[in-house]
């Protein structure tokens, strides 16, 4: 009988500046903690042009040879974080449900040389937002990029009324940060920041929000995780705003793709 070793499993995150990511640390330490010593996770970083046209061919399975570019390895499932999660739209096959109505895909099912997009932001996001609920007010989302639609769409199914912010407003349903006045801060009650702005190194950056008119009525979620506590958060606080950033919804989203990487 033939001796035929089964490849490895390979894992990773697709990502411009990939330096400060969470997901590589996270599920290396998962597969150590469940003794899959077969199992890796790898940050691929790349520009544009490369996802767009190369990526997919550097990681597909060879089905004759069983490997991949002659490595005996097969890579199961991909995440993806800024700013490649609208673009990999176009490097998928299929589309779940969630990642069709959102827009932007964040996690990736490779089975049998086919990429099926997922979004487990939403999950993780909603996941995450429990312990603030119910929002009685209406909700700012900062930024207009893949997590953005990600958080839209949970709002909505959580039927809180929300609007864009944006430096270049699209449509009636986004504004942009001048009009954020008074009464509308006083209209709202949960700020989302979807934009890189605070992340490690550039800690002192924020959105450009009145934060003279928060009060304890509000909730600042900062997708942000690194630092903990972000200058939009900061300040925030300073004014007696509950505050929250993005780790535990990448804790959740993280479980959602481990769940489905092994369906």
């Amino acid at each position: 009988m033939e001796n035929i070793k089964i490849p490895s499993s390979v894992f990773g995150l697709v990502g411009k500046r990939l330096d400060y990511s969470f997901s590589r640390a996270y599920f290396s330490e998962k597969f150590e903690k469940l003794k899959l010593s077969d199992h890796e996770y790898r940050n691929y970083e790349m520009s544009r042009d490369f996802l767009l046209s190369r990526f997919r061919e550097s990681v597909t399975y060879d089905k004759e040879s069983r490997t991949t570019n002659g490595k005996n390895e097969i890579v199961r499932g991909l995440n993806v974080t800024i700013p490649y999660k609208q673009d990999m739209l176009q490097v998928v096959d299929e589309l779940s449900e969630e990642a069709k109505i959102i827009g932007a895909v964040n996690t990736i099912v490779i089975e049998d040389n086919v990429w099926t997009g997922h979004n487990t932001d939403c999950y993780g996001f909603g996941k995450s937002l429990k312990p603030f609920l119910p929002i009685h007010k209406n909700a700012l989302i900062l930024g207009t990029g893949g997590a953005s639609k990600a958080v839209a769409y949970t709002l909505e199914a959580l039927q809180i009324p929300y609007l864009f912010v944006s430096r270049n407003p699209q449509d009636e349903f986004s504004i942009d940060y001048k009009s954020l006045t008074k009464e509308v801060m006083e209209m709202v009650s949960l700020i989302i920041n979807t934009t890189p702005l605070g992340v490690v190194p550039d800690v002192a950056l924020r959105p450009d929000i009145p934060y003279e008119y928060l009060n304890s009525s509000h909730v600042l979620y900062d997708l942000v995780y690194n630092p903990s506590l972000t200058m939009f958060m900061k300040l925030g606080q300073q004014k007696g705003a509950k505050g929250i950033n993005g780790y535990q919804m990448l804790v959740h989203q993280a479980e959602k793709a481990w769940e489905l990487w092994n369906k």
